[in-house]
């Protein structure tokens, strides 16, 4: 039987995505200083909901205010703003079909504000990239563990209260959960470490935690990185003991990514340095876990033609497939996919250094340029010159230094 993207996608739990393109979730950088959601926040998302995709995945939303992605992340640790968190959610639903998760997260040792406060992490290991490693994080503790375990449920539990649709727990490019993973950033010798099932209990702890404070009815994902990319860092074949412990753990839709700040490899920038990597990067560690299980999977990484979208699902390789930096440029990218119409022409973006984790940044920047941009009320660039990433630049700078005095 021949699956169209239009079609619908039954998840375990029960639920229903109107279709089987998903944008996939990218930071935003929107809140308030407090981590409350912006009117600019919400305009974006009003844009994002008539895109024609079937799921709308936020960005980063922080499980607490004491470890920050970026400035103006978004943080929900408590119900001080639920209402504004209410009319988030809201804005997309009166905006079409799409169901919207929240994205929930914990950067560890890649906190980048405030500055004076020392970040945490699996193991006392520095970040490899520069900026990073000027600071050594803390080794947390078992019970610290726990706690930010509970913390990561009490951010599902109040997401839903809000009215999102479900949540993302997120698991890959380098932030917390995903560090767990990593032989090169967690060497704990405890049962949180020592070997691969205590490198990937963290994680699974949290998948638990996760469904019991949101029920049996709501969609729990997660974002899995399928390598990081990195020499002793998780490998293909680690990676795939983890997805068979979260098919197990019942997760409803499992995504499929990889890379991290040192081998940003989700923005097509690994190896060849160039932006230039074919479609579907992550498409053989797709395969591989889909020779192996049955959970829902989403491929996102370098999808841009309905051909191979259609081509993914007919094979059975994935069940959704992911578009992420496209609807930067142009939002409604899937509705243009599922019409039928030619797709867009994107730009190129910013010019490629060679060194990757710059150039990894720089497409950061370009592409948060184009949601400031859409969260003003105006329609996205229809290129990025060297003077978008620099104002981009200059307004994340401004930012962190604002948000370094926020009192906690």
């Amino acid at each position: 039987m021949t699956v169209n993207l239009s079609d619908r996608l039954s998840l375990p739990c029960g639920a229903i995505l109107s279709n089987r393109i998903a944008k996939a979730g990218m930071s935003e950088q929107l809140a308030a200083r407090d981590g409350a959601p912006t009117d600019e926040l919400r305009r974006l998302y009003a844009t994002w909901a008539r895109s024609g995709a079937g799921l709308l995945i936020t960005g980063n939303v922080m499980i607490n205010r004491d470890g920050l992605v970026e400035p103006r992340n978004v943080i929900l640790d408590d119900d001080r703003h639920l209402n504004k968190f209410k009319t988030w959610a809201d804005t997309v639903h009166a905006g079409g079909p799409a169901a919207v998760w929240m994205q929930i997260n914990h950067p560890g040792r890649v906190a980048t504000v405030p500055f004076t406060r020392r970040p945490v992490a699996p193991s006392a290991n520095r970040e490899p990239v520069p900026g990073y490693n000027l600071r050594k994080p803390r080794e947390l503790t078992a019970s610290r563990i726990q706690e930010l375990v509970r913390s990561y449920a009490r951010t599902a539990e109040l997401a839903v209260a809000a009215g999102f649709d479900g949540v993302q727990i997120h698991a890959g490019h380098g932030y917390l959960l995903s560090q767990f993973l990593s032989p090169l950033a967690n060497t704990r010798d405890d049962h949180y470490g020592r070997d691969a099932a205590g490198r990937r209990r963290a994680l699974l702890e949290t998948v638990t935690a996760v469904r019991a404070a949101i029920g049996p009815r709501l969609p729990v994902s997660v974002k899995l990185n399928s390598t990081d990319f990195q020499h002793g860092g998780l490998t293909e074949t680690e990676s795939l003991d983890v997805a068979r412990a979260l098919a197990d753990s019942g997760v409803d839709l499992l995504e499929i990514t990889g890379g991290n700040y040192a081998e940003p490899a989700m923005e097509g920038v690994h190896h060849t340095g160039r932006g230039t990597a074919g479609e579907a990067y992550f498409l053989g560690y797709a395969a591989e876990v889909r020779r192996r299980l049955t959970v829902p999977l989403m491929l996102t990484g370098g999808l841009r033609t309905r051909d191979t979208m259609h081509r993914l699902l007919n094979d059975g390789a994935v069940d959704v497939a992911g578009i992420a930096r496209p609807m930067a440029f142009v939002p409604d990218y899937p509705a243009r996919v599922l019409a039928g119409e030619p797709e867009p022409v994107l730009p190129l973006g910013p010019r490629p250094t060679g060194y990757r984790p710059l150039d990894g940044y720089l497409q950061l920047a370009a592409h948060n340029a184009q949601f400031h941009r859409m969260a003003s009320g105006r329609p996205p660039a229809t290129r990025t010159g060297i003077s978008t990433i620099l104002r981009a630049l200059t307004t994340m700078t401004g930012a962190m230094t604002r948000q370094a005095t926020l009192p906690r």
